[in-house]
């Protein structure tokens, strides 16, 4: 090999190795750029979030004023490794505690029924009724499969204007956030919260869910169904079952 080529293919390497070396570069600028962005978006959505459910989320019932409705909102009674999933305990102890002390005069339970093999809506009604809850006063909505859908539904198809949503106060936060996005004047009625390792990772989670939510809004996300309307208060809608 001549002295010439050598020096030749020596230059190439060396471009080669420039551009590569570029492309790297520009790869971790960019890849900077965007986690940036993704955390300030994360902190800014979680801010504005708890910003609007400010003084709007109430832990006893002698602080919270009468709504006619409560949204309870659905999951699921038992954890996917088995035993009871305490989040569903503690929503049903607060959503019973709410009606006997007189602060809602009907429960709309909203959840998912995607299936034939999971009721969400159907599980809490028989819940509600083993602890004393009339079933002439428990309305289901089994078209809630994201909160976004229940505070919706609870306003387009259950026709509200006002209701109490009774979840855990991170999740009625976020539920108060989507439901003033969308006309509908919300306060939150918080259920007990879940400690240890478990809570602790659903809280983590809540702050992507908080974007997601922010995001959505943005983006004018529409709930997967809407209906035909429901009158809460009238009997003969309790015995609606949905076409999905």
């Amino acid at each position: 090999m001549t002295l010439l080529h050598s020096c030749f293919l020596r230059n190439n390497l060396l471009r080669a190795n420039t551009a590569i070396i570029n492309m790297i570069r520009k790869i971790l600028k960019w890849g900077t750029l965007f986690s940036l962005l993704v955390v300030a978006m994360v902190f800014y959505s979680n801010y504005t979030i708890q910003q609007t459910a400010r003084d709007k989320t109430f832990a006893y019932t002698s602080q919270i004023k009468k709504n006619r409705v409560g949204l309870l909102l659905g999951t699921a009674k038992y954890y996917k490794g088995g035993g009871l999933n305490l989040y569903f305990k503690y929503r049903m102890e607060a959503a019973v505690a709410l009606y006997k002390s007189d602060k809602i005069d009907y429960i709309l339970v909203s959840g998912d029924n995607g299936s034939q093999f999971y009721n969400e809506p159907m599980t809490i009604k028989k819940e509600l009724m083993k602890r004393g809850i009339p079933e002439d006063v428990i309305y289901l909505d089994y078209a809630g499969f994201r909160t976004l859908d229940s505070v919706i539904r609870a306003k387009e198809v259950f026709g509200q204007d006002e209701v109490t949503v009774i979840s855990q106060q991170f999740h009625n936060e976020r539920a108060i956030y989507l439901a003033e996005k969308h006309g509908l004047r919300a306060i939150g009625f918080n259920a007990k919260d879940v400690e240890g390792s478990g809570g602790n990772t659903v809280k983590f989670r809540e702050y992507f869910a908080r974007t997601k939510a922010f995001l959505d809004i943005i983006f004018h996300v529409e709930p997967k169904f809407y209906g035909e309307p429901i009158e809460i208060g009238n009997t003969e809608f309790q015995a609606w079952t949905p076409n999905i």
